[in-house]
């Protein structure tokens, strides 16, 4: 079983070279997309197939547990969990785009690309030391600059400057911290630096430091309020596939997995982050959501909206800090926290990335991103608009749908750990998404047709059977929530409160 898990990391990764190297070879350059599904799909199979196994340490290189230097690779609950959201979303991006994408040119450059950043986020969440966390945040983030800018219009290469730009200050940040943390501990190992930590002192001015540096350069790269500002630019901008698979699983695994991962199993928990991590989710849920209200272009909408519901799983990994952090640790609640986050976190996948795809269908039929200029599109596209309806149903938190049942979790999560208040904001801000949906569904999918949507069709069969898959899953995750937990949730959960002292 160990050796299924380099491939995780190797099979997209080769794949991606394989197509630059068949793009060019005459004929075969029409097997580029279909090399792209069927890496992807592999992919998805095999972190399938780990769900069963134990919790893996593969250490790559001939580097040994207990010597110096080494590479390890960790697949435990936690990265099940993101090995499965990061690769299923990935699967139905990229059956989307093989219609999709034949309006753009290169579009083997775009597979590679594609597989590449799916390649690269799948190492970031098996990485077991703080160097290859951070070389793979940097691979996964040049692939997603060249993604976004992959139109080659004004708007795509502003947007795409801006991130690398604000991704680079990043980047700066989270090194530093690594740097920090380096010099205090002599390790990279993840486990080594937190047993080192509990020597040093957790509280120490320069663990401080170093803390405070990876998490305000994770927080930026999860588009945290007040690090979010190259978000709204740079998911609209992108191709429906790629805003999908940045909103999706980008920013959650090279931000909010990344922010978990380091608190909880590198700097260990103490009130210093538990706050911060509270804060800065409760500022992106508010924040995001009367931010989203008032756009009126639809990919801004859901742009400004994803600030707004990871805000959501943020809060709940700072409570479940908060809860560990005290001078009598509740894991109960901590562990309810987190169970609520992670599933929040695996339906914000699902659901936004249907709704980026489902913007990137109607953009396509209807030539336009303004809702204003939508209107009866249930009648023109029903496969669509169905599948559209869905999501925002579910992102909304109406009952029976998925996204019900984590903000739920979350919030009586909240109410038992004494937040009565985050409660409250938690509940308004599920409001606050509610209208913002009633909007969407008003303008785009009920009313009369404007002229500029006359003549839309539904969308290709390729891209409806992607919209199909998400909405299935928005449909049963709800339903399914025990197995689920059972699953996924409660190991993911176990893996971050079993790395605490």
């Amino acid at each position: 079983m160990e050796q299924l898990v380099p491939l995780l990391v190797a099979l997209p990764l080769g794949a991606a070279f394989l197509i630059v190297m068949i793009a060019h070879a005459g004929p075969l350059k029409r097997l580029t997309t279909p090399l792209a599904v069927l890496a992807v799909l592999v992919n998805l199979l095999i972190a399938g197939r780990l769900l069963w196994a134990g919790a893996l340490h593969v250490y790559v290189g001939g580097w040994g547990q207990g010597q110096t230097l080494g590479i390890e690779l960790v697949c435990d609950g936690l990265s099940k969990l993101m090995l499965i959201v990061i690769n299923f979303v990935a699967l139905a991006s990229i059956i989307f785009a093989t219609q999709y994408m034949r309006r753009f040119t290169k579009v083997w450059l775009f597979d590679a690309l594609f597989l590449l950043m799916t390649g690269a986020m799948s190492a970031v969440v098996l990485a077991g030391d703080m160097f290859n966390l951070f070389v793979f945040l940097e691979v996964a983030a040049i692939a997603s600059y060249a993604l976004v800018a992959f139109g080659c219009e004004s708007e795509e290469l502003e947007a795409a400057f801006k991130y690398l730009i604000l991704g680079t200050v990043g980047s700066a940040f989270i090194l530093l911290g690594v740097t920090i943390l380096y010099s205090l501990t002599g390790h990279l190992n993840m486990a080594k630096i937190s047993e080192a930590l509990r020597t040093i002192g957790p509280d120490s001015p320069g663990v401080l430091l170093g803390g405070a540096a990876i998490i305000a350069g994770l927080a930026l790269k999860a588009a945290m309020v007040p690090f979010h500002a190259w978000l709204p630019d740079a998911h609209p901008s992108a191709p429906a596939p790629i805003s999908a698979m940045l909103s999706g699983v980008l920013i959650k695994a090279s931000g909010v997995y990344a922010l978990a991962r380091v608190v909880f199993g590198v700097l260990g928990v103490s009130p210093y982050y538990a706050n911060i991590l509270i804060a800065m989710g409760l500022l992106s849920m508010v924040l995001g959501m009367f931010l989203a209200i008032g756009q009126w272009d639809f990919k801004r909408l859901l742009a400004y909206s994803s600030i707004s519901q990871v805000g959501y799983v943020v809060l709940a990994l700072g409570v479940a800090a908060e809860a560990m952090s005290r001078a009598a640790p509740d894991r109960t609640v901590a562990a309810l926290c987190l169970f609520g986050g992670l599933f929040h976190l695996f339906n914000h996948a699902t659901f936004k990335s249907l709704l980026f795809l489902a913007s990137g269908s109607i953009e396509q039929q209807a030539h336009t991103r303004l809702l204003k200029e939508m209107g009866g599109l249930s009648r023109r596209m029903p496969v669509t608009s169905f599948c559209c309806r869905i999501g925002a149903l579910s992102i909304s938190g109406v009952p029976p749908f998925n996204g019900f049942f984590s903000k739920l979790i979350i919030i009586i999560a909240l109410v038992l750990s004494g937040h009565n208040v985050l409660a409250a904001v938690g509940i308004g801000v599920a409001v606050g998404t509610l209208l913002m949906y009633i909007k969407v569904q008003r303008y785009v999918l009920e009313g009369e047709p404007s002229d500029a949507v006359a003549a839309a069709r539904e969308a290709p069969a390729g891209m409806c059977i992607a919209l199909v898959l998400l909405t299935i899953v928005c449909i049963c995750a709800g339903l399914a929530l025990v197995p689920l937990r059972d699953l996924l949730f409660t190991p993911a959960g176990e893996a971050l409160l079993g790395a605490l002292p």
